[in-house]
């Protein structure tokens, strides 16, 4: 669906707030149009279902989180260069578009067969991209050997929880955040003996708290 009438907007807007709020289930077409001052059938001449606003929204927060993070993730410099600046990226964008963030990790289940398979495949595409960078660094030796995947979920998982307890007016800036996590993060990949790495498992899957 592509969003260009301020009233589409506004829907788009108000579905976010309410997915997040109640959950994309428990929402129905009514509160939309409620809370809009809408009437119910008005919806529908900017949307057929209620899938379409959910996929708008995911859909085009991944592409926009992507197109923020993959140039650094991708830029002439060493795997750790770019572990650290992709984590400060991911939790601005965190912090700008925390409610789109977070329907993307609570909700993808929630997508018909075809759009979840779409959407996880373009997810695991920028997961690898964080894989790539952590090889890297185990390559150059500024990072010990590890899970290569494991350590790349755990990385993701903690900047994407970040949606669920960052408030802007807490005692830390976004910034000061992702310098904590670069330092609990990059010391902890970078230092003592190293666990085994272990036989690499197979891609995919949808619960390992990714994007």
């Amino acid at each position: 669906m592509t969003l260009i009438r301020p009233r589409e907007a506004e829907l788009l807007e108000a579905a976010t707030r309410l997915f997040r709020e109640r959950g994309f289930h428990a929402t129905s077409m009514q509160d939309l149009a409620e809370a809009l001052g809408m009437n119910r059938g008005s919806l529908y001449h900017y949307i057929a279902a209620k899938d379409d606003l959910l996929w708008a929204i995911v859909s085009g927060a991944l592409e926009r989180l992507d197109a923020r993070v993959r140039p650094i993730l991708t830029a002439e410099a060493c795997g750790a260069e770019r572990l650290r600046a992709a984590i400060g990226e991911h939790l601005r964008f965190a912090a700008s578009d925390g409610d789109e963030l977070s329907l993307l990790q609570v909700e993808l289940r929630s997508l018909p067969a075809e759009r979840r398979k779409e959407l996880v495949g373009r997810r695991d595409a920028y997961e690898a991209l964080w894989r790539a960078a952590v090889e890297d660094g185990i390559r150059e030796g500024d990072l010990r050997p590890v899970d290569i995947r494991l350590a790349t979920i755990a990385i993701l998982s903690a900047c994407n929880w970040f949606t669920q307890w960052y408030r802007p007016d807490g005692p830390r800036t976004v910034d000061e955040i992702a310098a904590v996590f670069d330092d609990l993060f990059m010391s902890g990949l970078g230092a003592g003996p190293g666990l085994a790495a272990g036989p690499a498992p197979a891609a995919g899957g949808e619960t390992d708290g990714r994007p």
